[in-house]
């Protein structure tokens, strides 16, 4: 008897969380539209540790012993480096995936600024 006082608090806990976990998971990303060229808006580009950051998937590309990674944060080797006070460029040219094959590119474009002003 006590179960039947329970099914319908059950069935409610369990109908809230389904719809609050669609309603969550359901969030999509916009990106801004360079009118230029026509590409999104989804990479940063830091000069001074030659790394980009994809706005698209919240993930950092950065090399490491000559490979690209991409992780959530940076390793702690980049430390001490201020991702919003230091120069970074937004790349308005690209919105593929793997920036780091346009590195040459990007270097000559912007060049490291170790005196932290802006780009």
């Amino acid at each position: 008897m006590n179960f039947y006082k329970f099914l319908p608090v059950i069935l409610l806990v369990t109908i809230t969380s389904s719809v609050f976990s669609q309603s969550v998971s359901s969030k999509e990303v916009t990106l801004n539209i360079d009118l230029k060229s026509n590409c999104k808006l989804r990479y940063y580009y830091y000069p001074n540790l030659q790394a980009y950051f994809d706005n698209l998937k919240n993930v950092f590309y950065y090399q490491d012993k000559g490979f690209w990674q991409t992780a959530a944060t940076l390793p702690t080797n980049y430390g001490g480096y201020s991702l919003y006070k230091m120069n970074h460029v937004e790349i308005s040219d690209f919105d593929d995936e793997h920036p780091y094959q346009h590195l040459n590119t990007h270097k000559k474009q912007y060049p490291s600024n170790f005196k932290g002003s802006k780009i």
